[in-house]
């Protein structure tokens, strides 16, 4: 298909991004559990993520951040904001829907039994401050996407969990081609719970009308998912015809990549192996949590300024691009307000493949509505948020302010009670 190009919607970062330590199994949220936030630097290094972005040739579009608190869900619950208990509070304050590669799955048209593009929302049910953000996102996602060319599901009932693309793969020759779609999953019975289910994939799969064929469910290695790899995406990315993962990536790599060569020949697989980067190297410096993207000198990696600061990595990274591997660029964001929650740039963006043409141009952003979004930040979004704030009535009726101001520069105030 013709007109077809990688769109990355970044979630802008809510002026209620937080330290509360909500997420088990995320390393880097549990350990910073405390600490003082600063969602205005947040909000401008994402900004700054999606400037580096276009400056790539990419197109850029967003998605902002969810009503916060989120009064519906304590209304749900029997209780407000006033009299909830300090935990459902922070739940309801949540910003985490900022990690749009959760917000869903996408099936690109050329691999859908309709031809249209689909997107199934996620669920989350795994993680309660995570579990309330769909019914926002199946609103914004449903006005961002409402042309013909796509459709847009609600999530996959409980209790099967689903947390979107950070749990999915696609490989093909180039965007416009049918390609392999990688649904990766994890089993229970670890230190940590493991957030994808099969049947969930296996639901998503079905709803977009997949071609079983060209369709692979693959399990994530337990020994990922107990270093705290929570996402696929903290140990494995793809684009177009590159696989990058880790070693220890797959419960069974041999068979992954056999399927893979056999479905894709032209496929090109890059792992990196244990002994030159541990999983915990891995983990802690998001390497794999980066976005890779097709650029006019091939395929480029968007990495988290902890990538170059580990020392394992950036050695590794160095001798794959001098070595003329598949990936030949380098490009260092800093994104560390997210990286202390335990997000680094892919979990920040949704990726879609599909024609600009069809998208509400309200999603979309260039340099000069990102300059307007900036100066809105600037002003708007609070400095700092400390762990003993998340109660203050005065934060809240900033946070709310700050949200509505932002829908209202981008022309999307039928979001302001989504």
């Amino acid at each position: 298909m013709t007109g077809l190009v990688e769109i990355n919607f970044d979630g802008i970062i809510g002026p209620s991004h937080n330290y509360a330590g909500l997420s088990p199994g995320n390393l880097a949220a549990t350990r910073n559990a405390g600490k003082v936030a600063h969602p205005r630097a947040a909000a401008l290094q994402g900004i700054a993520k999606m400037r580096a972005n276009l400056s790539l040739g990419l197109v850029q579009g967003i998605l902002p951040p969810h009503p916060r608190p989120d009064h519906r869900w304590l209304a749900a619950l029997a209780t407000d904001y006033d009299r909830a208990p300090i935990h459902l509070k922070a739940q309801a304050l949540s910003a985490s829907a900022m990690w749009a590669a959760n917000a869903a799955t996408v099936s690109p048209a050329p691999d859908t039994g309709d031809g249209r593009c689909h997107l199934t929302v996620a669920n989350l049910v795994t993680m309660a401050h995570r579990s309330h953000e769909w019914p926002a996102t199946l609103a914004m996602l449903r006005m961002a996407f409402a042309d013909p060319a796509f459709a847009v599901h609600p999530p996959v009932p409980a209790p099967f969990g689903d947390e979107g693309a950070a749990n999915h793969m696609r490989l093909t020759d180039h965007h416009g081609a049918a390609g392999v779609e990688i649904f990766v999953y994890g089993e229970a019975g670890g230190p940590f719970p493991a957030r994808q289910s099969r049947e969930a994939s296996e639901a998503v799969a079905r709803a977009h009308g997949l071609d079983p064929a060209r369709t692979l469910f693959v399990e994530q290695s337990a020994a990922a998912i107990a270093a705290g790899a929570f996402h696929n995406d903290v140990v494995a990315v793809a684009n177009e015809r590159v696989l990058f993962a880790h070693e220890q990536a797959f419960a069974d790599p041999a068979q992954v990549y056999a399927d893979l060569r056999r479905l894709l020949p032209a496929i090109e697989i890059v792992e990196v192996p244990a002994a030159a980067v541990s999983l915990q190297d891995a983990i802690t410096s998001y390497l794999f949590n980066a976005q890779l993207v097709s650029t006019g000198d091939g395929a480029t990696l968007v990495l988290p300024d902890e990538a170059r600061a580990n020392a394992a990595v950036w050695r590794w990274l160095e001798r794959h691009v001098a070595g003329n591997g598949p990936i030949r660029r380098l490009h260092v964001v800093d994104v560390r307000e997210s990286m202390a929650n335990g997000g680094g740039p892919a979990c920040l963006r949704l990726r879609v493949v599909a024609d600009p043409a069809t998208i509400d141009p309200r999603f979309l952003v260039d340099d000069s509505k990102l300059d307007r979004i900036a100066a809105l930040v600037a002003e708007a979004w609070p400095e700092a948020i400390a762990a003993d704030a998340i109660g203050d009535p005065a934060l809240i009726a900033v946070i709310e302010g700050a949200r509505r101001r932002l829908l209202g520069l981008l022309d999307l105030g039928e979001l302001i009670d989504a």
